[in-house]
């Protein structure tokens, strides 16, 4: 594309006058954002951020902005030849990110660091930076969309179903959405990592990061007991129907819908119904007793038209998910008197309080996203309920 010519991102300039600031990892999808917009003419200018210690970062592999991740983005940014920045965030990521992912599971809760990041460092301190040079737009490798309607910007599922980052992006705000553009949203993943081959990225085969990028082979539970030691004391493992089958290492190591790794043995499959940080319990049962029906959301974020207050008596169809690694599935969201929850139509098991409700127009790939927010708790089957609500009980007058 010529740079005087029509503006794919949708800026009345052209692209030639128009400055891009690309979010840089390292990886193959941030590689390739920036690659296709210098090849359309856009002023780019790469930032990486520098998020944690590079030490423990470069004996990980497959870990997103660290140290060998830098190198990676440098040398991308050298062989498209535009500006590179690598930003120290550190402190920020740590109290941002870290910190209120070790404190959540001392809630007994079960995180999502990566929202958190967009919600605060990417998305907010860095759309900042972006400003601050005199950006027009801030691109990201996401795979989601994004698309002009009326003066604002709406959030869509990516054409790449296998792909979809929506989950982990619910928490955008308008004013940030409308100034985010997400040039992967239309492509497999397949077809990018081609774009990196044509356009000469050492980069091109490099494997996706897996794991949250802060914690050195997958081992959470090392990084949160040296930060919050609290989260490692020890408590029971209560059945919900009241008997005690054992003793936990620490409520940190379990997460709602959990099965394995329990260290019990009853002679019957046995999951993680919920967890007590209070009184540091682990409460199993049967798999009916996960059996999910209502969630009620906090820090509400809403995309959709019309404000969150003026939904209609009685609440909005949508599609609802709840886990990452779920597809969202048939809901009713209701708002009254400043509270947010969801009616799930069919029902969801292991639904763990601290991870998100994600709100969609359908379970497609053109479906819009309505935002979200994160389960403050959420309400079982009656049964299941009351025996909660009986062990919690027992609990109070115990202590």
């Amino acid at each position: 594309m010529n740079a005087l010519g029509p503006n794919p991102l949708g800026i009345d300039k052209p692209a030639g006058q128009t400055r891009v600031v690309v979010a840089m990892s390292g990886g193959v999808d941030s590689s390739v954002t920036a690659a296709l917009l210098h090849a359309q003419g856009f002023d780019v200018v790469g930032i990486t951020l520098q998020l944690y210690d590079h030490g423990m970062a470069l004996a990980k592999k497959g870990a997103c902005c660290a140290g060998q991740d830098i190198y990676d983005a440098r040398q991308v940014a050298e062989r498209l030849g535009i500006p590179h920045y690598v930003l120290d965030y550190e402190s920020r990521f740590r109290e941002s990110v870290i910190d209120d992912f070790a404190d959540s599971y001392l809630r007994g809760e079960t995180p999502i660091p990566c929202v958190s990041c967009n919600q605060t460092v990417k998305f907010a301190d860095l759309l900042k930076t972006a400003r601050d040079l005199d950006a027009d737009v801030l691109a990201t490798g996401h795979y989601v969309r994004s698309r002009a309607s009326g003066n604002k910007r709406s959030l869509y599922r990516p054409a790449d179903l296998d792909r979809d980052q929506s989950y982990f992006l619910f928490a955008t705000t308008q004013e940030q959405l409308d100034f985010l553009r997400f040039p992967l949203g239309g492509l497999p993943k397949s077809e990018v990592r081609e774009l990196a081959r044509k356009y000469g990225l050492a980069i091109a085969d490099k494997p996706d990061s897996q794991d949250i990028c802060f914690v050195p082979n997958g081992n959470y539970a090392d990084i949160i007991t040296k930060l919050r030691p609290n989260a490692a004391l020890a408590g029971d493992i209560v059945h919900v129907d009241g008997r005690v089958l054992g003793r936990h290492d620490g409520i940190l190591r379990y997460t709602i819908g959990q099965r394995k790794g329990l260290g019990v043995a009853t002679g019957e499959p046995l999951y993680v119904v919920k967890i007590d940080a209070r009184t540091r319990r682990v409460i199993v049962g049967p798999r009916e007793a996960l059996e999910t029906h209502k969630v009620f959301l906090r820090q509400v974020n809403w995309l959709g038209d019309g404000p969150l207050a003026e939904l209609p008596e009685g609440g909005v169809e949508v599609f609802a998910k709840v886990r990452s690694t779920r597809p969202p599935r048939p809901a009713v969201l209701h708002h009254e008197n400043g509270a947010t929850w969801v009616e799930l139509t069919e029902g969801e098991a292991g639904v763990a309080p601290g991870q998100a409700c994600v709100l969609y127009s359908d379970d497609g790939n053109e479906a819009r996203v309505y935002g979200g927010g994160f389960i403050e708790r959420s309400e079982r089957g009656t049964e299941a309920e009351a025996q909660l609500m009986r062990l919690t009980t027992m609990a109070e007058q115990n202590a």
